[in-house]
């Protein structure tokens, strides 16, 4: 199994905490976003994906990109250590957190939109800051109220035990810090970040462990 992606692309992030912990060996290919204009826009990239993103996965004949389809795929191919609950309604709660995450705050602030933000609309680097912090400061606003309120949480999203949530959040949370948005607000959110923070597959996934790392 190989997975092309980059240290500190949130997609990927989320794609390598789940291979951890459903004890999938994989081959990390580093896709450097910046270096030269950014290698996801070279002609042998944008032939494996023509969306010039990351992550792309790829397991045998099997080529996927979009990060949580590569989740679903991997829930279903390899259903040994799950990371869905049981139930119905507890599995549409998990994709709905994964969902607010993925699809509505880190769209926001991922490298595209930002260099657009500067390179053709010309923001200042403290409308850039600006913009970031209010992206994530309303999702994490949401989410926090949902982890409070729910009463489903634990040490985990859902629970003890990491699901498809805990793999959105905790890239999420780095980009946060990254960004130097405070997390004070955000007590449930922090927490279950410092929880996961001493599981192995979420250290061995974080940025810094990558062959790429910065």
């Amino acid at each position: 199994m190989q997975l092309h992606g980059y240290s500190r692309s949130s997609a990927a992030y989320r794609v390598r905490i789940a291979l951890n912990l459903k004890g999938l060996p994989f081959d990390s290919l580093p896709v450097h976003l910046t270096r030269g204009g950014g290698e996801q826009h070279g002609g042998a990239y944008a032939a494996l994906n023509p969306e010039r993103l990351v992550p792309t996965l790829q397991d045998g004949d099997t080529r996927l990109t979009q990060s949580l389809a590569i989740l679903e795929y991997l829930e279903e191919q390899y259903p040994s250590t799950p990371l869905l609950p049981a139930g119905v309604a507890d599995r549409g709660w998990v994709r709905a957190v994964a969902a607010q995450i993925a699809c509505d705050a880190h769209p926001l602030n991922n490298l595209r939109v930002l260099q657009y933000l500067e390179k053709t609309l010309g923001v200042s680097a403290e409308q850039k800051s600006a913009w970031i912090a209010h992206w994530i400061t309303q999702a994490f606003d949401a989410l926090e109220t949902r982890l409070a309120r729910d009463g489903r949480s634990g040490l985990c999203c859902f629970g003890n035990t990491p699901t498809f949530a805990d793999c959105c959040l905790v890239p999420q949370v780095f980009s946060a810090r990254r960004f130097q948005v405070p997390l004070d607000p955000y007590p449930d959110i922090v927490r279950i970040d410092a929880h996961l923070a001493t599981v192995a597959a979420f250290q061995q996934a974080a940025p810094a462990a990558q062959p790429d790392a910065e």
